[in-house]
């Protein structure tokens, strides 16, 4: 799909802070994360929701999603993750993303309001994907 921002980062056309990249789809870095370190994990074909997605691609694509949220706090020395996924509506990119989002008791995260953080320099938002790529494998 040419108008749409995750194809083209899925094509290698635009760039993004990548941590992983397979046939299932790929996961970077979420450019205004809610917490340092949070990876939208996208299927290679353009859909927009998670209906849209064909059976047959579920598999790969949620074995995907868990492998990252497995890597998130191994790699950031998170408690855990929270895991979501918005259908149509919230979804600032029309294309399917599940937000894996790095949790610690405490972080402050209240229901589903979401405020956003920055980085403070591409060598930053570079290390937290380096570090994440690493626990990936």
């Amino acid at each position: 799909m040419p108008d749409c921002l995750f194809c083209s980062i899925v094509a290698g056309t635009v760039p993004a802070f990548r941590v992983v990249d397979t046939p299932d789809g790929i996961g970077f870095l979420d450019i205004r994360p809610v917490f340092k370190g949070h990876v939208l994990v996208v299927p290679r074909p353009h859909v927009t929701q998670l209906t849209d997605l064909p059976a047959t691609l579920l598999p790969g694509y949620f074995t995907l999603v868990q492998r990252v949220a497995t890597a998130v706090p191994e790699a950031l020395g998170a408690q855990g993750t929270f895991v979501a996924m918005n259908n149509v509506v919230s979804q600032s990119v029309p294309h399917l993303h599940a937000h894996v989002v790095p949790r610690t008791k405490g972080d402050g995260l209240r229901g589903f309001f979401w405020p956003r953080t920055k980085y403070s320099s591409e060598e930053e938002t570079q290390s937290y994907a380096d570090r994440i790529a690493t626990a990936l494998g």
